[in-house]
C-alpha cells in the first residue's frame, strides 16, 4: 500500500510539472497573439490597394496584355506553403497540409520548419529552405520572394503559383485556405471610372512592375494570418491540456487520499488485533 501511495504521489508531481509548462506556453501564446493580430490589421490595406490597382489597369485598358495574366496550361504548379515552426498546436499543421493538397511534380516553397520537414521527407522539389523559421521571415524576405517568384514565372519554371496558409478568423476559429496568385485574374466587379488615367511608359509596364510587390504583399499577409492562427491554436491546445491536467491531478489526489485512508485503517486494525491478543 505504501508503494502504491508513493507511485500515486510521484504521478501527481509529474502532472503538476507538466501543467506548469503548458500553462507557461499558454501565457506566452496569449501575449504574442496580441501583437500578431496587430500585424494582420496593418498588412491588409497594402495588399488591398495593390490588388485594386492591378484590377483597374487590366480592366480600363483595351488590348491589355501581360505575361502575368496568361492562362495557366497546368504544366507545373509552384505552391507556397506556410506552416508552423513547432508542434503542440492541435491540428494546425496537419489541417494545413491537407488543404495544400500538393501533387507529385509540384515545386514547393515551404515557410516554417514543419513545412520544410514534411516536403523534404516526401521528396518534393523544394525551391528554397531559406525560410525554415516562419517567425524570422521579415517584410524584406517577402519582398525578395516576390521578386524571385515573378522572375521564375516569366522564365517558365512554372505556369501557376498558389499559396496555402491558415486564415485567422478569431481566437477560436482558424481556417486552412489556399488561393491562386498567378496568373492574375481581374475582379469582375464593375468599376466606376472617374477619368482617363495615363500610365508611363505603358499600362503593361506599370502592371508588370507592381506584380512582384503584389506577390510579396500576399505572402506577408498570409504569413501574418498564419502566425496568429498558430498562436491561437497553441493557446487553445495548452488551455485544454491545463484542464486535463487539473482533472488528472484531482483524480489522482482522490486515489491518494483513499489509499492513505485505507493504510491508516489497516494500521488501526492491526493495532486493535494486537492488543486483543
Amino acid at each position: 500500500m505504501a508503494e502504491s501511495m508513493k507511485a500515486i504521489k510521484s504521478r501527481i508531481k509529474s502532472v503538476e510539472n507538466t501543467r506548469q509548462i503548458t500553462k507557461a506556453m499558454e501565457l506566452v501564446a496569449t501575449g504574442k497573439l496580441r501583437r500578431a493580430k496587430e500585424r494582420i490589421e496593418h498588412s491588409r490595406p497594402f495588399f488591398e490597394i495593390l490588388k485594386k490597382t492591378l484590377d483597374d489597369i487590366e480592366r480600363e485598358n483595351r488590348d491589355f496584355s501581360s505575361p502575368f495574366t496568361r492562362k495557366a496550361e497546368n504544366k507545373r504548379t509552384c505552391r507556397i506553403v506556410i506552416a508552423g515552426d513547432r508542434g503542440l498546436a492541435g491540428g494546425y499543421n496537419s489541417n494545413l497540409f491537407k488543404a495544400a493538397a500538393a501533387q507529385p511534380g509540384d515545386l514547393i516553397l515551404p515557410i516554417g520548419r514543419k513545412a520544410v520537414e514534411l516536403y523534404r521527407r516526401k521528396g518534393f522539389e523544394i525551391l528554397s529552405e531559406e525560410y525554415a523559421v516562419a517567425d524570422d521571415v521579415s517584410v524584406g524576405n517577402c519582398g525578395a520572394m516576390g521578386e524571385e517568384l515573378a522572375k521564375a514565372f516569366l522564365r517558365g519554371d512554372f505556369d501557376r503559383l498558389t499559396i496555402s496558409y491558415t486564415s485567422y478568423v478569431n481566437v477560436l476559429t482558424q481556417t486552412p485556405a489556399s488561393m491562386e496568385i498567378l496568373p492574375i485574374v481581374a475582379d469582375d466587379k464593375p468599376v466606376e471610372k472617374t477619368g482617363l488615367i495615363i500610365y508611363e511608359p505603358s499600362a503593361e509596364a506599370v502592371f508588370d512592375s507592381i506584380v512582384p510587390q503584389y506577390i510579396s504583399g500576399i505572402i506577408y499577409g498570409a504569413l501574418c494570418e498564419s502566425i496568429a492562427s498558430e498562436l491561437s491554436a497553441r493557446r487553445a491546445a495548452m488551455e485544454s491540456a491545463n484542464k486535463n491536467a487539473d482533472e488528472m491531478i484531482s483524480d489522482l489526489s482522490l486515489k491518494y487520499n483513499r489509499a492513505r485512508q485505507a493504510s491508516i485503517t489497516q494500521e488501526i486494525t492491526e493495532i486493535v488485533a494486537g492488543s486483543e491478543s
